[in-house]
């Protein structure tokens, strides 16, 4: 922000106004009201103060933060679209974590928030949208074995999305609310994928899920359903693949409220975008960037750059961060 001033330059006071008596008869209660009349006092220094008011609101001003950078989705993944592009109101969260540290709700120091949506991330399953299908049952056991690899959970309001919208497990971890006919509802997180012979907008519910919208001897109902971005969910964090090294390494996003669009490394100077698995890890199959700096997209765009997540194979990192509600 360019300076300001203290207060606006001064006037120039004007002379004082000389006069010679010609005569001795002037009396002196005259000679000092024309002193008075002329002398550079309260009329400058109110317009002074004027100024120095009008120039001190200018200064306060602010101006816009200049660390932005633009949403993801329009540029190479081998260069980093922040050092060619001009900044705009797309900004990406950033911090620097340990490997050791716990789970923290994000606060304003780690970073802005993108605000508009980009749909062409959004895959099949957009924002805004909503779906029409079937709700079927599976029992999901402890929650483990599904295609999306999380692992055991404590929650199991859980549900397998089918083969054609599970769109190579980018449906994997996102929050979807299913409306049964008579208006009864539940939020499930996917987990799993439902083979192919689920047709599409079809959900296999867990046992747990489908019982808050019918009996389970239904076996098989109408439904709707839509993506949400729920209030609460924790932070997200990664986890390396079994075997991963800085040799090859496989990444995994865990807890995360918005689907994930893409993950990059930090190689060779910009950004590497890795490709997806169909069991929920995004790889890089010759090393490059295992290790170093990650970057994270959700479907709006909005970015979280991760610091400091070491191979640890097999092992839950905490990121402090979360993806910003929509």
């Amino acid at each position: 922000m360019k300076k300001t001033r203290q207060g606006a330059r001064r006037q120039k006071p004007r002379p004082r106004m000389r006069f010679v008596a010609p005569v001795a008869l002037i009396a002196a209660g005259a000679l000092v009201c024309l002193v008075v009349a002329f002398r550079p006092g309260g009329g400058d220094r109110a317009a002074d103060a004027s100024n120095t008011a009008a120039s001190a609101a200018t200064g306060s001003r602010g101006t816009p933060a200049a660390d932005r950078s633009t949403p993801a989705g329009s540029a190479s993944p081998s260069a980093d679209p922040s050092a060619s592009r001009p900044p705009s109101p797309a900004a990406s969260a950033t911090a620097k974590v340990r490997p050791s540290a716990t789970s923290a709700r994000p606060s304003a120091a780690q970073g802005s928030r993108t605000t508009a949506a980009t749909a062409s991330l959004a895959g099949r399953i957009r924002p805004g949208a909503d779906y029409r299908g079937v709700a079927t049952t599976y029992d999901a056991g402890t929650g483990d074995g599904g295609s999306c690899s999380y692992g055991p959970s404590t929650d199991l309001l859980t549900a397998a999305m089918n083969h054609t919208d599970y769109e190579t497990s980018k449906a994997c971890g996102a929050y979807v609310r299913v409306r049964a006919a008579g208006g009864a509802t539940v939020t499930v997180r996917i987990t799993n994928e439902c083979p192919t012979g689920c047709a599409p907008g079809q959900l296999d519910l867990s046992a747990q899920a489908f019982a808050r919208l019918a009996n389970l001897s239904a076996g098989r109902i109408p439904i709707t359903w839509n993506l949400l971005s729920p209030a609460d969910s924790g932070t997200v964090a990664l986890r390396y693949k079994t075997g991963s090294s800085r040799y090859w390494c496989a990444l995994q996003v865990i807890g995360h409220r918005n689907p994930v669009a893409r993950l990059e490394l930090r190689a060779g100077g910009g950004w590497r975008q890795l490709p997806r698995t169909e069991y929920n890890y995004f790889l890089a199959e010759d090393g490059g960037g295992c290790g170093g700096t990650i970057r994270i997209t959700d479907i709006y765009g909005e970015r979280l750059t991760v610091e400091g997540i070491a191979v640890r194979p097999d092992t839950v990192q905490s990121t402090r961060l979360q993806f910003a509600r929509h």
